[in-house]
């Protein structure tokens, strides 16, 4: 009998922490089973031929909102090549609505809900048997003929007994390593999965130095934390922080994500003795907003996280990423204008602007008739728009969003952008609304473009301005040659000056 426990990642340098747990929970059966991931940009004729092509008698598929769609055509394809294969889902994207995927889906055999290591242990257990009862599999939903059934509702396992994954599953070199030291979230924020597990479970410190010496012994070039809120416990998160600063090898990269306004004067002290490049921290802003805070059920004090993130930043040693959503209730276009700006001008080397997702089983798809939202459908759910923002507002926000990737999140602009906005007069809402509409208009979204032309496109912006004196467009050519120098190699910028500023 073989198994497999396969997905399909986002990126090639994302691994599946999930599998990993479910592989080491069944470890007595591991010659039996195997681990295969995938990628969206595996085409689906290869998939399906690498699915096809060995023996397995289970093929166990972990589902989320970018890689579902995909996996059922997969799974259907799998069923007609092989009926004989049984076909188990889990994941949070067939957690909250196993019976209707199962009604709409033929193909698929069983799904798991909510944490699948116990679950699945009791599924293989079954399904060895010579009579094989699903009733009491806690979270699985199966097929009984007909009949679709539902046993025991899922339940939140004892987290200190999970096994690390990492003990048979050595880390891929070339792949960001996720590890978890909690599972659950202290907050009921309404758009988020975490805000359904009310209670927070910690593993031992003791435990979590364990294994993070075992990352930082083998060199791991990063590990990300998939805590939903690292520093929930104050002195917990300064003593694990403490413990990365003693052993840093000089190599291995740790990622956060952090509340801003729970960061105080012992950790910010701390910060300062770490290593440039040692830490990296996501801290979800989302809106300052206060009503629209409150109506997601997030608090947070935005003076007191605005003197957080300007301290941290001044020490110029940990990478900060800052995050707004947009679509939440009572945000309207004004109002993220305001959020943006008041984020901005905090000057973290990355602003990710998100828009709402209606996940399945987060507590604000339920108040869709409440706010009049309209959403994508299928995944990822994306709003288009509600009471407070126009499907076109979303869309102009979605244009400011992929300029502000290509200029700011990408970096090597950052005098260049700095100085138009003060010749432009204008914030920096207004500078990227602007010129995201002369982008869209001259229609170069409809291709990629080297970063050289990036540098052709702000200097044509610049001069397509009316009213702006040519001293400043010379200028500005000036700046964009520094910003240039500081950022490409000697052999992009011959290969520019050769070119010149047209672009084609």
């Amino acid at each position: 009998m073989k198994i497999l426990l396969t997905t399909l990642n986002a990126k090639y340098i994302h691994s599946n922490l999930a599998l990993k747990y479910l592989y080491t929970s069944v470890i007595e059966n591991k010659e039996t089973i195997s681990i295969r991931e995938f990628t969206i940009n595996n085409s689906d004729d290869y998939i399906f031929t690498e699915l096809c092509r060995e023996e397995y008698e289970v093929v166990c598929f972990s589902c989320y909102i970018w890689n579902t769609q995909r996996i059922l055509y997969l799974a259907e394809n799998l069923k007609k090549a092989k009926p004989e294969v049984k076909i188990l889902f889990g994941g949070p994207e067939v957690s909250f609505d196993s019976v209707n995927i199962m009604t709409e889906n033929k193909f698929v055999d069983f799904i798991i809900s909510g944490e699948g290591e116990l679950a699945f242990k009791q599924f293989l257990n079954n399904y060895f048997s010579d009579e094989p009862n699903y009733e009491n599999i806690n979270g699985l939903t199966y097929r009984l003929g007909d009949e679709i059934c539902i046993s025991s509702p899922p339940k939140l396992l004892e987290f200190d007994k999970v096994p690390f994954p990492y003990e048979y599953l050595e880390p891929e070199s070339d792949k960001v390593v996720y590890y978890e030291s909690t599972r659950g979230c202290p907050y009921r924020c309404s758009y988020c999965l975490s805000s359904i597990d009310k209670t927070v479970r910690a593993l031992p410190v003791d435990r979590v130095y364990r294994e993070l010496k075992f990352f930082i012994d083998r060199n791991v070039k990063q590990v990300k934390f998939i805590d939903r809120t690292f520093n929930w416990n104050k002195e917990r998160c300064l003593e694990i922080l403490r413990f990365l600063i003693v052993n840093d090898n000089k190599i291995t990269n740790f990622h956060f994500e952090l509340c801003g306004d729970l960061i105080d004067e012992k950790l910010i002290e701390l910060l300062k003795s770490a290593r440039d490049g040692l830490f990296q921290f996501e801290i979800g802003v989302q809106s300052t907003n206060n009503k629209t805070l409150e109506a997601c059920n997030r608090k947070c004090n935005f003076t007191k996280l605005k003197n957080n993130i300007e301290q941290i930043l001044n020490m110029g040693n940990i990478h900060l990423h800052l995050d707004l959503i947009a679509g939440l209730p009572y945000e309207d276009y004004n109002s993220f204008k305001e959020s943006f700006n008041s984020v901005y001008a905090l000057s973290a080397p990355q602003i990710q602007l998100g828009f709402l997702k209606l996940l399945k089983g987060a507590a604000i798809r339920g108040q869709t008739d409440l706010y009049k939202y309209e959403y994508r459908r299928k995944e990822p759910y994306e709003i288009i728009s509600n009471q407070f923002l126009s499907a076109l507002e979303v869309t102009h926000l979605k244009m400011i969003e992929n300029v502000l990737d290509l200029y700011y999140n990408r970096g090597g602009f950052e005098f260049s952008i700095k100085f138009a906005m003060k010749i432009l007069n204008e914030n920096p809402f207004d500078f990227y609304e602007r010129f995201s509409n002369y982008y869209y208009k001259m229609g170069f979204q409809h291709k990629s473009h080297k970063k050289e032309d990036l540098y052709r496109i702000f200097l044509q912006y610049i001069r397509w301005r009316e009213n702006l004196h040519e001293l400043f467009s010379s200028k500005m050519q000036e700046i964009l040659k520094e910003d240039m120098r500081r950022t490409l190699n000697e052999d992009a910028i011959k290969k520019f000056e050769r070119k010149g500023w047209d672009i084609l």
